[in-house]
C-alpha cells in the first residue's frame, strides 16, 4: 500500500490537485458571491465548497479509472515510454475534464495580469510566471521583447499602456518581426505545446521513478525482505497497485 500511495501521488493526485479551483466556471460564482453576499439567490459559501469537493472526487475517480486500464512504463530515459505516458495523461485530462499545463499557464496569466495597466509590467509578470513554472527562455525572447518595447516607447515618447490600441499595434508588429526572425509561427503552437507536455511527462516519470526506488529501499530494510532482490522500476505495473 505504501508503494501504491507513492506512485499515485505522482500521477492522478498531482494531475488533479488544485486544478478545479482554477477553472473559469468557478471564478464567476465566487466573485458573484463576494459582490452580492446579501442577495437571497447568491450561492452560499458552503455549497460552493461542497460542489468543488464533489467535482474533485469525481475527477480523481475518473483519472484512476483510466490508469487502471493503461500501462505505464516508469522509464524516463526511454522516449517511447515518455511519449506513451504523455498520451495516458492526456487521456486522463480529457476524460476528467482537466486543464493541460499550457491551459493552466494561460489561465494563470489571465488572472495575474488582468489589472496590469502597462505593457512593461505585463511582460515582467510573464517572465515571473515563466520562472515559477521552471520554463527556460532558451532563445532569449524576453530580452528581444523588452528591446522592442523600448523602441516603441521611445517612438511614442511615453510608457506604453495596454489600452493604447495604436501603441499596442506597433508593439505587436515588432513582436511579429521577432517571431519571423526566430522562425516562430502561430501554426506551430500545437507543436510547442506537445513539446512542453513531453517535457512535463519526462519530469513526472523521473519523480515516479524516484518515489518507487525510495519505497522499495524502505521495504528492503524490513527483516522479511532484506534478502529479497528488488525488481527493476520499469518492470513495475502501476495497475497492480491501484
Amino acid at each position: 500500500m505504501a508503494l501504491a500511495s507513492r506512485l499515485l501521488s505522482r500521477s492522478t493526485r498531482q494531475l488533479c490537485a488544485g486544478q478545479v479551483v482554477l477553472r473559469p466556471e468557478h471564478a464567476v460564482p465566487v466573485r458573484s458571491f463576494a459582490k452580492e453576499a446579501a442577495a437571497p439567490t447568491a450561492l452560499k459559501g458552503d455549497q460552493v465548497l461542497k460542489d468543488i469537493f464533489y467535482e474533485v472526487k469525481n475527477k480523481l475517480e475518473t483519472a484512476i479509472g483510466v490508469l487502471r486500464k493503461e500501462k505505464i512504463t516508469i522509464d524516463p530515459e526511454d522516449p517511447a515510454a515518455v511519449s506513451e505516458y504523455a498520451k495516458v495523461m492526456k487521456s486522463v485530462r480529457q476524460k476528467a475534464n482537466l486543464m493541460s499545463e499550457s491551459q493552466i499557464i494561460k489561465f494563470n496569466i489571465e488572472i495575474d495580469t488582468h489589472e496590469i495597466p502597462d505593457a512593461r509590467s505585463y511582460l515582467l509578470k510573464l517572465k515571473e510566471t515563466r520562472v515559477k513554472r521552471g520554463l527556460i527562455d532558451v532563445q532569449g525572447i524576453e530580452d528581444l521583447q523588452m528591446a522592442a518595447l523600448d523602441k516603441v516607447e521611445k517612438e511614442i515618447k511615453k510608457p506604453l499602456m495596454r489600452n493604447d490600441k495604436k501603441g499596442i499595434a506597433l508593439l505587436t508588429a515588432e513582436f511579429d518581426k521577432i517571431n519571423q526572425k526566430l522562425g516562430i509561427s502561430k501554426e506551430d503552437l500545437p507543436k510547442y505545446e506537445e513539446h512542453l507536455e513531453l517535457k512535463i511527462a519526462k519530469a513526472q516519470l523521473e519523480e515516479l521513478k524516484k518515489e518507487a526506488l525510495e519505497a522499495m529501499e524502505t521495504q528492503k530494510k524490513r527483516e522479511e525482505f532484506k534478502d529479497e532482490e528488488m525488481p527493476s522500476v520499469k518492470s513495475l505495473d502501476i495497475r497492480n497497485f491501484i
